[in-house]
């Protein structure tokens, strides 16, 4: 099964933002094998950086504001040209102040949502709808209108 892992900085304390990655979470599951790793926040970006590389396997995407946008469509067809070669895949969200230049170095690929920045918690929540929204695209479904 494919693995994808979420590699993010910080807890998420809202329950409808957990609520909200649960749900996302159990409806990937019968696509891929997705597991969290929640790293702490750190007194400095170098240190949660440290963290985030002893934690991420694979093909490491990481959010970031510079990072290149994608339609959903090719978000889909990026992470199935990703699953269909057989490579894990990290998902790097980092603080709330960012990320250090050793991840972004370390990324295979920076990712974009917007110019707009969101609030932590929630760019958990939109990640985790558009890798599900990636594996409807991909399967056909009408779940992407």
């Amino acid at each position: 099964m494919i693995k994808i892992h979420l590699v993010v900085v910080g807890k998420i304390k809202e329950s409808f933002f957990r609520e909200g990655v649960n749900e996302y979470l159990k409806r990937l599951s019968r696509f891929a094998d997705v597991s969290v790793r929640e790293l702490p926040e750190r007194s400095t970006l170098e240190e949660e950086g440290e963290d985030i590389l002893r934690a991420v396997k694979g093909y490491v995407i990481a959010l970031a504001i510079e990072g290149k946008k994608l339609s959903s469509e090719l978000l889909a067809q990026k992470l199935k040209s990703l699953t269909d070669g057989g490579k894990e895949i990290s998902l790097v969200i980092g603080s709330s102040h960012g990320l250090c230049k050793a991840v972004k170095d370390r990324a295979d690929f920076l990712l974009s949502f917007s110019d707009m920045t969101f609030p932590h918690q929630l760019m958990r929540v939109i990640l985790c709808e558009q890798i599900y929204r990636a594996f409807m695209i991909n399967a056909g479904s009408e779940y992407h209108k």
